[in-house]
């Protein structure tokens, strides 16, 4: 890498760009001009409109991707897209950051982004470069622009902050105005139950028609006409059905379920109930068709699901808020607990609302069902509110005994636990478990009983760092409620990464593991002496 060296990031694939551009606004003008023709004729001009405004969108994307440019020298960075510039000095740089954005159910990363965080605490995402987190080009134009900031400016920090989406400092307002509207709209059916309720119960006392029955009350009673049914269609799977009248009397169609449209057929003879000018029922010789009168309880079980749904991103939320302490790119206790304790209460929140929704109290079974559903539904959060507390290794550490026995008294324990770098002990990271007790630490790539395909950790050539939380820049296939030890191998570092507890376990066990034959030190590729690891384990990890 040379830090002093202009650094210049253009777009991939700017002929492609260029040339979707061109064709963009090729086809804009060329629909736009054929609208123009119909609109004279009197032709369907809406629809070459719709077309020119794609190809004008497509054509303006792709315009906007192949002017961006961002260049940093020793003066600083500068940006430039087709809407604005930006530029600032190095002396006015605090940090630059990786944004990874994230699909394919989280578990591939797409791309990455930099962002620029000012002196002022404002933050700026850089249009470029971006491209695969691992991908060399993007890692080689990220690290001459770290460099040519370590050179002309004062980075808070040597540590690169990786924003995914599990971390704390990637944006929330997605998941805040997701809880907004579907709250909102638990509200607003909410707000719809005493009439559902009204107009079922108006429906259910609907009587006959007779001749006595004023015109102006004719409305509100349930009057029968014959029909002829003309033609049926029953349209596609999961979509409703019409069926047809002769002669469009008394009306010409009226949309009913898939099997009602299948049941009948052409010339057949029917009776329609209409009920405050809608049909509510169409009777025929072997079949008869009802249509569905939301009541009370239907609009409050959607009330109540909806209510539920806003729970899982207000709990992401809530997560965020309790780990505004935190740093940005520690990655947060996922929600799934409080996705538990939310479907537990839809369990009997929903049936409950959708059966009694007049009066949760009515009797006693009732009353039990309230009662009993609520309290699960508080143990159920409590539960949630506990497995998602942020522990920090000095809170692990002081919540954890020390051990009543030694591992070599327990015998043999398996601990999933992982290397998160490839070395001799861990080629391609293939271990997944840590066997304590029985003989030397060991890095096995199953869960026991046995020590068969299992290498032994090196330990007298171990020093401990530091033992943190997990951070974005860790692998993604580590829980985030794990805590990760930074070792140091002959010199070259190595993350250890566990559970809070079984960390500290593992911790303990090389500790106390005996020293080779030679002696308790060995010597790196550099013949210089590096420390035990019992010698060096600072508290905080112990």
């Amino acid at each position: 890498m040379t830090e002093g060296r202009e650094v210049i990031c253009r777009p991939r694939w700017r002929r492609t760009l260029w040339s979707c551009a061109g064709i963009g606004a090729t086809g804009a003008a060329v629909a736009a001009a054929c609208a123009v023709g119909l609109a004279h004729r009197g032709g369907p001009w809406g629809v070459w409109v719709a077309i020119a405004l794609f190809f004008a969108l497509s054509g303006a994307a792709a315009l906007y991707a192949v002017t961006a440019r961002v260049t940093a020298d020793a003066h600083g960075l500068r940006s430039r897209t087709l809407l604005r510039r930006w530029s600032a000095p190095w002396t006015g740089v605090v940090d630059l950051r990786v944004y990874l954005r994230h699909e394919l159910n989280h578990r591939v990363e797409t791309t990455g982004r930099v962002s620029v965080v000012l002196r002022d605490g404002r933050k700026r995402l850089l249009p470029l470069p971006r491209g695969f987190y691992e991908d060399p080009d993007f890692r080689a134009t990220l690290e001459e622009l770290r460099g040519l900031h370590r050179r002309h400016g004062a980075p808070g920090s040597d540590h690169l902050p990786v924003l995914s989406y599990r971390t704390r400092g990637r944006p929330w307002a997605v998941a805040l105005s997701l809880f907004v509207l579907l709250l909102a709209g638990a509200g607003v059916a909410a707000s719809y139950v005493p009439d559902a309720g009204s107009y079922e119960r108006a429906w259910q006392k609907a009587a006959p028609c007779t001749a006595r029955t004023p015109a102006g009350e004719r409305r509100d009673c349930l009057e029968t006409l014959p029909a002829v049914i003309a033609r049926t269609d029953a349209g596609r799977p999961k979509q409703r059905g019409w069926l047809y009248f002769d002669g469009g009397r008394p009306l010409e169609r009226i949309g009913v379920s898939r099997d009602a449209a299948l049941a009948f057929e052409a010339g057949d003879d029917v009776e329609l109930t209409v009920w405050r000018g809608q049909v509510m029922k169409v009777a025929g010789e072997g079949h008869v068709w009802r249509e569905h009168v939301p009541g009370a309880g239907d609009v409050a079980a959607l009330a109540a699901a909806l209510a539920l749904a806003a729970g899982y991103p207000g709990a992401k939320v809530v997560l965020r808020l309790r780990g505004r302490r935190r740093p940005d790119d520690e990655v947060l206790p996922s929600a799934l607990p409080f996705a538990g304790a939310l479907v537990g209460t839809a369990l009997w929140l929903v049936p409950l609302c959708y059966l009694h929704v007049a009066d949760p109290f009515a009797s006693g079974g009732v009353t039990a069902w309230t009662v009993g559903g609520s309290v699960g539904t508080l143990v159920l959060f409590g539960w949630a509110w506990r497995a998602t507390r942020l522990r920090t290794p000095a809170a692990a550490r002081e919540t954890e005994a020390a051990p009543s026995s030694s591992p070599e008294e327990e015998g043999e324990v398996f601990l999933p636990a992982r290397f998160l770098e490839h070395t001799a002990y861990n080629p391609h990271g293939f271990g997944t478990h840590i066997v304590i007790g029985g003989g030397p630490p060991a890095v096995t790539p199953h869960s026991g009983p046995g020590r068969w395909a299992a290498k032994p950790i090196p330990v007298e050539r171990l020093t401990v760092g530091q033992v943190r939380r997990v951070r974005g820049d860790d692998s993604g296939t580590v829980p985030g409620n794990w805590h990760i030890a930074e070792l140091d191998d002959a010199g070259e570092p190595v993350r250890l990464a566990a559970a809070p507890a079984d960390l500290t376990r593992i911790l303990r066990a090389l500790e106390s593991a005996p020293p080779p034959a030679g002696g308790g030190r060995s010597r790196d590729s550099g013949g210089q002496n590096s420390r035990s690891l019992s010698s060096s384990i600072p508290r905080s990890a112990s």
